[in-house]
């Protein structure tokens, strides 16, 4: 039977099947149908836990580019956990009071975290979005312990429980502040996981729409630029002592849940005690309201299946070019670029990125005008770039149609031309209005155009290196998702790699026409763009031969189910 192996059947609509034989679901989850000998079996958190292994594991079976990328993920969130342990743990050579203060900054940012990235990550992890298991015969309650249980299991969280525990290492004092302190940070703990799938589910609805996509994605570009403000005030001479910053900062938030907990482990007192109980009637209260909005979201339709109005226009390329694959595939990813909420957000970030930096670097300890305005040029190219090193995922199963079509390395190599004209297309006169910005700023007009043309060089290497991992590293986009999720469930690791490896192999192919100019020869930057116009097309002619060979990988790769 299929799924057997992982005890569920998972279809691309994101159901469970627990389906045998029309009964129910299978015995070995722990649930027996309507039709049972005793009736509704009682299910246990074990049930999820085991689930969520063999579909990590199934996901794994027979697949090594997925299986590589889950490696590299664990071994991070090996090195963060050990990283973030030793930190905490290394604050006992500190004063109390500045390890206390410390450790509280440090937990609220944990629970802010948890707050936030499960939003960035809706759709990647099938715990988070109720109606993955809304056809389980199981109540609320059940439901929600379930949840949990899946939700802790995994190495990032087990990686930011191991690097909270170093708080007990650096901060409790004697045995009993160290129980204190265990207990503390188990609520601290439990109460991530709470208010994040609090979240999560009363938002699940919103985040499964086109226009809650839209939110999200400019709630977050907002979030970015507010935690550079801290890095803004300081370049911009507001600041002081940093201890006494320091002691500000924790002092309002010394009464937050997390400051609690960091206040309970450093003090193991009879304060401490009463802290506790604080912190555990506060998540047993969210628990209790994540149960209600749980049950809510199961009985409440999905906003994401109405209809929506499709226009029909013609695109500026579709008008300048001569009909023809390569207009067609131009004006299609333009549309992308328009009408899905991930394309914007990667425009976004790199514009909103680029523009904090250039304000950043302004500051009395800068360099000069070559390294105020050519570095934010170049630093947007890249981000810029990175948004082709998947070129084919966009298309998902469609691209069938492709393979079908294309007869030779050149039609491959019209279709990436296609879609790197679009990029272009709004990357050029953005970077151009990005390097008058920079040079605005520092005071210093004359080195926009040595800024633009090099960022326009930079963009022709990324784009180049963009080409080549999008056919050797492919990955599924997935659909209806929100405009974060850059790679489908158990791909998470391949998308990092394919992005962290073009970024590298951009910038050192970037340095021949960088570096020069960043040293003080602003001529050189007439080089840049021929230097990245040739770059840009031995990456397609490379990558136009290999996907002719390896499409059938390629569609493969671009077409999992998520």
């Amino acid at each position: 039977m299929a799924g057997r192996d992982l005890g569920v059947s998972g279809g691309t609509d994101g159901g469970v099947s627990g389906a045998e034989d029309g009964a129910g679901v299978r015995p070995e989850t722990g649930v027996s149908g309507a039709g049972g000998k005793g009736g509704a079996a009682r299910v246990g958190p074990g049930v999820f836990v085991r689930l969520k292994l063999r579909l990590i594991a199934g996901g794994l079976r027979g697949n090594g580019t997925r299986l590589a990328g889950f490696v590299f993920s664990a071994v991070a969130a090996v090195v963060v956990a050990g990283f973030g342990f030793f930190l905490l743990a290394a604050l006992r050579g500190a004063p109390a009071d500045v390890a206390r203060d410390i450790t509280i900054i440090l937990f609220t940012m944990q629970l802010l975290g948890w707050a936030v990235v499960p939003l960035l990550a809706f759709g990647l992890d099938d715990t988070l979005d109720p109606s993955r298991l809304a056809l389980f015969p199981l109540r609320a309650g059940q439901l929600a312990t379930g949840m949990f249980a899946a939700s802790i299991t995994g190495v990032w969280p087990l990686a930011t429980l191991v690097a909270a525990f170093g708080a007990v290492a650096g901060l409790a004092t004697g045995a009993g502040g160290a129980v204190v302190g265990v207990v503390a940070v188990l609520l601290q703990f439990a109460l991530c996981i709470v208010l994040s799938r609090l979240i999560t589910t009363a938002l699940s609805g919103v985040l499964r729409t086109r226009r809650g996509r839209d939110v999200l994605a400019v709630s977050a570009i907002f979030v970015v630029l507010a935690a550079q403000l801290p890095n803004l005030l300081v370049n911009g001479g507001v600041g002081g002592d940093p201890l006494v910053l320091l002691g500000g900062l924790a002092s309002a938030l010394r009464w937050t849940p997390s400051g609690m907990a960091a206040h309970a482990v450093a003090d193991g007192g009879p304060a401490a005690l009463a802290e506790l109980a604080v912190l555990a009637v506060l998540v047993l209260v969210i628990g209790r309201l994540w149960i209600a909005a749980l049950r809510r979201a199961l009985v409440t339709a999905d906003a994401s299946t109405e209809a929506a109005t499709v226009r029909s226009s013609r695109g500026l390329l579709a008008r300048v070019l001569p009909d023809g694959p390569l207009a067609a595939v131009a004006t299609k990813e333009l549309k992308y670029a328009r009408r899905d909420p991930r394309g914007r957000v990667g425009w976004f970030a790199a514009v909103a990125v680029t523009g904090v930096l250039a304000f950043s670097m302004n500051n009395g300890d800068a360099p000069g005008s070559a390294f105020l305005v050519v570095g934010p040029a170049c630093i947007g190219a890249v981000m810029i770039a990175l948004q082709a090193v998947n070129i084919f995922g966009i298309d998902g199963r469609s691209l069938w149609m492709n393979s079908v079509a294309y007869g030779s390395a050149r039609d491959w190599r019209t279709d990436i031309a296609g879609r790197q004209l679009a990029v272009t297309t709004i990357a050029v006169p953005l970077l151009a209005v990005l390097a008058v910005v920079a040079a605005l700023l520092a005071g210093d007009l004359s080195w926009a155009v040595p800024a633009a043309l090099t960022g326009w060089g930079v963009l022709g290497a990324g784009l180049g290196v963009g080409a080549l991992t999008s056919v050797l590293i492919p990955y599924t986009v997935p659909e209806r998702l929100n405009a974060f999720t850059g790679a489908a469930p158990g791909q998470g690791g391949v998308a990092f790699a394919a992005s962290f490896g073009g970024m590298i192999a951009s910038v050192v192919l970037s340095l021949p026409v960088v570096l020069p100019v960043l040293l003080g020869s602003p001529w050189f930057c007439v080089l840049a763009v021929p230097y990245g116009l040739l770059v840009s097309w031995g990456g397609r002619r490379l990558a136009g031969g290999l996907a002719f060979g390896r499409h059938p990988e390629i569609l493969a790769a671009t077409s999992r189910a998520n």
